[in-house]
Order: C-alpha cells, then sequence, then structure tokens
C-alpha cells in the first residue's frame, strides 16, 4: 500500500506540519469517513481517538441539565478534535460531533498522538498554537452573545460555518441553527428573513446559500474576524473574505 503523502491531505494543521512532524504522524493516520451526527468525543468519557476533519463543521457543544444543547465552538479543515488530549486531560464536559456535512478525515489513537507530540517540540507547539485560536474563538463567541444582537450573531455564525466548507451552501435548519444559538426557533427565522432582506442569503428548505460574503461580514461587524485572524497569526492562511484567504493574497 503505498504510504500515505502530505500533499494529498485536505486537513490544514497536518498540510502546516513539517514534513518530519508529519513522518511521526503518517504511520498511526488511518481515513475515515466523519458522518453527519457522528460524535467525536462524549462528555465526561476517555477520548481514544483524534479526529483531523478534512471538511464539514464540528460542533463543540455543552450539553444542559435539561438535556438543551449550545455550542461553544466549532472547527473544520483547519482543525482537530484533541484539545484536551493535547491539554493532558484526557476528556471533557463537553460533546463535539459532525454538525454540518459529513466529510473525510483521518483518525488517530489519542495515545500515539499524544507519544508523537512528546517526541517533537515543534509538533506540539502547533497543536497548543491551535488550541489558543480555539480559546479566542470562545471568548469571542461569549463577546458576540453578551454584546450583539441576533442578526450579527447569526451572521457571524453562517461565516464561520462558511469558512469551513467548499462552496456557499449550507446544510442547515431553522431547528438546529435555534440549538447552536441559543434562541427560539422563532427567533432565527425571523433573522433569516432580516438577512435575506440585505441580499446577503438565501435560506430554503434547510439550506442556506451565501450569497454576498462581503455583505454577510458588514453585519457581523466586529462580532466576527478575531479568532480567524489569531489562526492565521499562529498557524496560517485560513477561510474566506477579508479575514481569510483574501487577506493574505
Amino acid at each position: 500500500m503505498q504510504a500515505l503523502q502530505q500533499s494529498s491531505v485536505g486537513n490544514a494543521l497536518l498540510r502546516y506540519c513539517t514534513a518530519d512532524d508529519f513522518a511521526l504522524l503518517q504511520p498511526f493516520l488511518s481515513r475515515t469517513h466523519l458522518e453527519l451526527r457522528m460524535p467525536l468525543y462524549e462528555p465526561n468519557q476517555p477520548i481514544h481517538y483524534v479526529y483531523f476533519p478534512e471538511g464539514g463543521v464540528c460542533s463543540i457543544v455543552a450539553e444542559q441539565e435539561a438535556g438543551d444543547r449550545v455550542e461553544v465552538g466549532l472547527f473544520g479543515y483547519e482543525g482537530m478534535s484533541g484539545a484536551p488530549v493535547i491539554l493532558g486531560a484526557g476528556q471533557s464536559p463537553q460533546a463535539s460531533m459532525i454538525q454540518i456535512n459529513g466529510a473525510p478525515g483521518f483518525q488517530i489513537g489519542a495515545a500515539d498522538f499524544i507519544a508523537a507530540c512528546d517526541r517533537s517540540g515543534p509538533l506540539l507547539k502547533l497543536m497548543l498554537r491551535f488550541v489558543q485560536a480555539m480559546n479566542v474563538q470562545a471568548a469571542s463567541t461569549a463577546a458576540a452573545n453578551a454584546h450583539y444582537a441576533l442578526p450579527e450573531r447569526l451572521a457571524r455564525w453562517l461565516l464561520m460555518c462558511h469558512d469551513r466548507v467548499d462552496g456557499d451552501h449550507l446544510d442547515l435548519t431553522h431547528d438546529f441553527m435555534s440549538m447552536m444559538l441559543a434562541v427560539r426557533r422563532s427567533s432565527v427565522t425571523v433573522t433569516l428573513h432580516t438577512l435575506e432582506g440585505t441580499q446577503a442569503i438565501r435560506a430554503v428548505r434547510g439550506t442556506v446559500t451565501v450569497l454576498d460574503r462581503n455583505r454577510l461580514e458588514e453585519i457581523a461587524g466586529e462580532s466576527y474576524g478575531e479568532a480567524e485572524t489569531e489562526y492565521r497569526r499562529l498557524i496560517g492562511p485560513f477561510g474566506k473574505g477579508k479575514h481569510g484567504m483574501e487577506a493574505v493574497a
């Protein structure tokens, strides 16, 4: 069987590894398909595998006592699911799962992942930089929830999802968006109509299509962009629009 080539992978973290660091990981990486709704890890359970998606959107969600879920972070092809592992926690009170557009990816045993990071300072540094970018994203989400109205918050969240998928179509239901943003379904419906009125998006039958990325960024304002800028500063090019690949063009 031909060895996995670094140039063939679609995950940015694996692409941004040095050749030597990729060689440490390569024997333990196995291709897999990350199905929609597939759990990457469960709350308060040992994490046995780390996943490196090549597409789709993965959510980190906090589960409330009543069974409600609120999204507290998301990542896709630019990241990995092993932040609790790399920090030595081994598990997390949150859950993580594939929430939008299932995609191919790579799986590696948590023990093998940690062993490789223990052998290479640069590899560990790269993964910790991703954890820092996720921490900035979580802080930005908290700030957005506290200081911005729903149109800005929904625009921000759509931009974050748009950064992580091919094309402009997002498979999203109103129920799902209301859960992720911790608001009523009716509020999401009204806000989507508001965004449609700006010609930034079109929403129909469980799909949101981004029509005007620049307009959507204008609506999101300063609620969007901080975490994306931090990722580019620490790791490399990522995303779309003025805060993404265009910013390093």
